[in-house]
């Protein structure tokens, strides 16, 4: 006898087509189509995968930043036209990679007349930085900016307040940090046909890293 269980299975309608759209791809956005799939699998799929990319990804971010002559992040610089909140915006914007590590600590220092950059932070060489061209700051001729910030590896989204430890000195700003690459997902369900029947679906799926 034919076990029920095996006989259901292999009547389900498993996908034929699973593949990224080629001419849309770009370094920073991929599209898939997966069909045909059983009716109602697709939205299944489709925000498992979603809350999947968003929230349980790997990645790297800075969690701390500690500006020298600094105490608090509603704090002004001299000679640096952004104040300290606008510098942790700029820096929650920036994207990085640890490379064979865990945790690291990086520095920018800029002084006199001009723009500092992502790209200006410097590393021992554990921390890659993607978006070099990020904004972070400008500086006027008597302007000085010296930051030490720790990146850590981690998953999801994690608010400041997780990202303080018991014994962090007096000046270090702990940052809201988004560890995952994945910046946005969204997913759509139309129709795919097998045969005659026309009711299937089709899982289309965009990522923006």
């Amino acid at each position: 006898m034919v076990d029920l269980k095996s006989k259901n299975w292999r009547e389900l309608i498993k996908p034929k087509r699973i593949e990224l759209d080629q001419e849309s791809y770009t370094g920073s956005y991929g599209k898939f189509v997966c069909e045909p799939l059983e009716r109602g699998f697709g939205i299944t799929i489709g925000n498992s995968l979603r809350r999947i990319l968003l929230s349980s990804l790997q990645g790297s971010a800075i969690v701390s930043v500690k500006c020298d002559g600094v105490l608090h992040e509603f704090s002004t610089i001299a000679g640096v036209l952004e104040d300290m909140t606008d510098i942790v915006l700029n820096l929650k914007e920036v994207r990085l990679k640890l490379v064979d590590a865990e945790e690291a600590v990086i520095h920018l220092r800029k002084q006199g007349q001009g723009e500092a950059a992502a790209g200006d932070i410097e590393s021992d060489g554990s921390v890659e930085i993607l978006n070099p061209e990020q904004h972070i700051a400008t500086l006027n001729e008597e302007g000085k900016l010296d930051l030490e910030m720790v990146v850590r590896v981690g998953k999801g989204y994690s608010p400041a307040e997780r990202n303080k430890t018991p014994d962090m000195p007096l000046g270090v700003i702990a940052i809201d940090a988004a560890f995952s690459c994945i910046q946005r997902v969204n997913y759509r369900i139309t129709n795919a046909r097998v045969g005659q029947i026309t009711d299937y679906d089709k899982l289309t799926l965009e990522v923006w890293t």
